[in-house]
């Protein structure tokens, strides 16, 4: 089983639009409402994937219970410690016109000390019988920056690797708790290293100087160009096939499980990558934020390339 932390869920809208007119109205040609935020579209994923899949977090209020109420219908099973505030709401307009695509994410509601620490018990019971655990998002107000650190710990603590995906502070406390795989993006490896990554070159290093801190591997999303990644056993870059239209929201989450599924099965860096890009692009590829097609993924794969760059 892989366990899938998600301390600030959403209700995720997706509205399709022909046209977007920001001076006017606007009326949807397609309306999509799925349970989200980054944690949920990676264990959807990963049940997509066929794994056993359970997903631990915070939830609220009238959006709180149809966030779990969609994901049981989903077959997602979901343990979420209830919280005094709402959950929150992301709305993501896609333009069919120009391609482009806009998100509004609410901020999340705030969580007491005492149900943060309810959370952490459960979680603590249920990771001894997990393959991987998977911290992922935003944490929200009233949640301390090193929450995710102390969650890699005890997973550590019962022997279960951890792939963290979070920003800011919560990244750096949480790599240097020592997860198995940290998976920044450009923009959240610049804001670590305080300056822009305008390269390949500029990525990389900064890549090794994050690893060095503690997790055995760093990933880095690239958007379109694929992964970056520097682990123990070398430096990989691994880009898809070609670019792709679609919706890219989501589509680091879905890259997050790819590399979960891979540290479960045991897969060799090269394969664990191929099925994260994969993965990755055919959820771009997908008009609703966190789904993908697996007929893509699977075309997909076949062209991936996946090469090593040297040690890590």
């Amino acid at each position: 089983m892989i366990a899938v932390v998600c301390l600030n869920p959403a209700l995720d809208i997706t509205y399709q639009v022909p046209a977007v007119d920001w001076s006017g109205v606007n009326r949807p040609s397609a309306v999509h409402t799925r349970p989200g935020g980054k944690g949920l579209n990676v264990a959807r994923t990963l049940r997509i994937l066929g794994a056993d899949v359970l997903v631990l977090g915070l939830a609220g209020g009238v959006t709180g219970a149809a966030v779990a109420s969609a994901l049981a219908q989903a077959g997602v099973p979901a343990t979420f410690t209830p919280i005094g505030g709402e959950t929150r709401r992301t709305v993501t307009v896609v333009d069919g016109a120009s391609g482009a695509v806009t998100a509004f994410n609410e901020p999340g509601p705030r969580a007491g000390p005492g149900e943060f620490t309810e959370l952490a018990v459960r979680y603590e019971k249920a990771v001894g019988g997990c393959a991987a655990v998977v911290l992922s998002g935003s944490l929200p107000p009233g949640v301390p920056a090193d929450s995710y650190a102390r969650l890699v710990e005890t997973a550590a603590a019962a022997g279960v690797p951890a792939v963290l995906d979070a920003h800011g502070e919560a990244l750096r406390l949480g790599a240097a708790a020592r997860p198995a795989i940290v998976k920044p993006n450009r923009a959240e490896l610049a804001g670590l290293v305080g300056q822009p990554l305008a390269g390949r070159a500029a990525v990389s290093a900064a890549a090794r100087a994050l690893r060095a801190t503690g997790p055995g591997a760093v990933v880095a999303t690239l958007g379109a160009d694929g992964l970056l990644a520097v682990t123990e056993d070398g430096s990989w870059v691994a880009a898809p096939p070609a670019a792709v239209a679609g919706n890219a929201t989501g589509a680091g989450d879905a890259v997050a499980a790819g590399l979960a599924y891979g540290l479960a099965a045991g897969l060799p860096w090269d394969e664990r990558l191929r099925h994260a890009v994969a993965l990755g692009t055919a959820a771009a590829a997908a008009p609703v934020a966190g789904e993908f097609r697996p007929a893509d993924y699977q075309q997909l794969l076949a062209g991936v390339t996946v090469r090593r760059e040297g040690a890590g």
